[in-house]
């Protein structure tokens, strides 16, 4: 079965750097796009990165910049550098797939940014 593994979340101070990871299984991962999201205490989950099967990245704009998503299909890993934290970063990271239809979530790693 599809099986998301994230890892990596840490507690960081502002302007530090993190890289996130999610380890994924039992799909054809070199092919599909992976999905970085986040949900901070109170707020509803937000989009952070996409990378396609072609290696093709997308991030909303006010991610821009400070994240880089990336991918290891010989390891069948995606990967999220996040550069310059700031303290409203805060938040589970969580990665997504989506396979025939059904959407697949990790179950998530915290980053928390101090000040």
């Amino acid at each position: 079965q599809v099986q998301l593994v994230e890892s990596g979340g840490d507690l960081v101070q502002a302007g530090g750097s993190l890289r996130l990871s999610c380890a994924a299984s039992g799909f054809a991962f070199s092919i599909n796009a992976m999905d970085w999201f986040r949900q901070a205490p109170g707020k509803q989950r937000e989009w952070v990165a996409t990378i396609t099967g072609g290696f093709i990245a997308d991030y909303p704009n006010s991610m821009r910049g400070r994240f880089t998503i990336s991918r290891d299909n010989a390891k069948n890993t995606v990967y999220l550098q996040m550069n310059s934290l700031k303290p409203e970063d805060t938040a589970v990271y969580y990665c997504r797939t989506v396979q025939r239809g059904t959407v697949y979530w990790g179950q998530g790693t915290q980053v928390t940014v101090s000040s």
